[in-house]
């Protein structure tokens, strides 16, 4: 999503636990907050059902703050630890309970030696079947994994896809594995220069949302009707993708029958923000479907909160634009990165199914 914002970073501190790795000298001003969390913002509740997910005692908790611009954050559960971006900055974060937050990989997005882009870090994040990290790399233009083991980092990279019928992408913004193992993800244009259809260097002209298998390294368009595509994830039973919509003239979240080819048809608005986006910070951005079908869509104002029939049951109100969130620790937990902040919102434990009832 696009940001606009100074250059430089800032810190509101309470003590640290702990100093920052020797490679993350460079971003000392980053620092985590200590056990006890400072709290932000409030949850708006509209509907009963959001308690089956969220008890009614939670909060927000500040986990780190003084980043640029916090997005892309997964879950690794062979470390119980979270990796997220700093898209201006080119960098990404680890952050582990009880430590400080360190310098987990850099460069994350450009790996050349200038960019004109004011976003050329990474962006998404996600593992693959081998627990390896794949990311969307917005200033080299394409979808890539590391190399190196997760444990061992290094930004050494192997290119996935960058272009589309002999022309480079875009800028790969978020993505997700479907259960067969492909690859889906969007491309609108943020991590070029100028962040436009005007932008330098842009080859193709729309912004697409793509479909790629990672078998025979074959890429298809899946739809080139949104203006703005963003953030990208499926159903539970991967029947349904939901794509995020970040134009602040056509604020939508789009749902889309997933076909056994896995191309998509029957795209329909499944909700549509654009009115709140003229009220609130943020646009439709990243989001998180939980396993009993709900999608947690970072929009205007914070986390909207979406049962699987799209009724919208509360807002997670950050007070921030918010750009992304994942569920961490087998879904008891919700991480969002919003502007400055990392957050983390305990979820309700053992919810019950609501499955049958939507």
């Amino acid at each position: 999503m696009i940001k606009y914002l100074p250059a430089f970073l800032f810190v509101i501190g309470l003590s640290c636990c702990g100093s920052p790795g020797d490679s993350a000298e460079q971003d000392s001003t980053v620092q985590s907050q200590s056990p006890s969390y400072d709290t932000l913002g409030f949850i708006e509740r509209l509907d009963p059902e959001l308690d089956r997910v969220l008890d009614s005692a939670a909060r927000l908790e500040i986990l780190a703050e003084g980043f640029e611009w916090t997005e892309g954050p997964v879950w690794v559960p062979q470390g119980d630890y979270l990796l997220f971006s700093d898209i201006p900055n080119n960098s990404i974060f680890k952050w582990h309970e009880g430590d400080s937050i360190s310098l987990y990989l850099k460069p994350s997005g450009f790996t050349g030696e200038t960019s004109e882009s004011s976003e050329p870090g990474s962006n998404g994040l996600v593992l693959d079947r081998e627990g390896r990290l794949v990311l969307c790399q917005h200033g080299d233009r394409r979808i890539a994994r590391m190399e190196a083991p997760l444990a061992e980092p290094s930004p050494t990279y192997v290119t996935l896809v960058d272009e589309y019928e002999g022309k480079k992408l875009n800028s790969p913004n978020d993505l997700v594995f479907l259960s067969d193992g492909s690859l889906y993800f969007t491309d609108p244009p943020y991590g070029l220069p100028g962040q436009s259809e005007e932008s330098p260097g842009k080859e193709l002209d729309f912004q697409g949302v793509y479909r790629f298998s990672i078998e025979d390294s074959t890429l298809t368009l899946l739809t080139k009707e949104l203006s703005r595509p963003n953030g990208i994830a499926f159903s539970p039973d991967g029947k349904t993708l939901y794509v995020a919509n970040s134009d602040p003239g056509k604020a939508i979240w789009m749902a889309y029958d997933v076909k056994d080819d896995g191309h998509i048809e029957n795209g329909r608005v499944f909700y549509d923000a654009t009115d709140q986006a003229k009220q609130e910070k943020g646009l439709p951005d990243g989001m998180a479907v939980h396993s009993e079908g709900y999608i947690f869509a970072t929009g205007p104002g914070g986390v909207w909160v979406f049962n699987p029939s799209g009724k919208l049951l509360g807002t997670i109100k950050t007070g921030e634009a918010t750009a992304n969130c994942t569920f961490g620790n087998d879904e008891a937990v919700l991480y969002i990165t919003a502007d400055m902040y990392l957050l983390r919102l305990v979820l309700k434990p053992d919810n019950p199914s609501v499955a049958a009832e939507n």
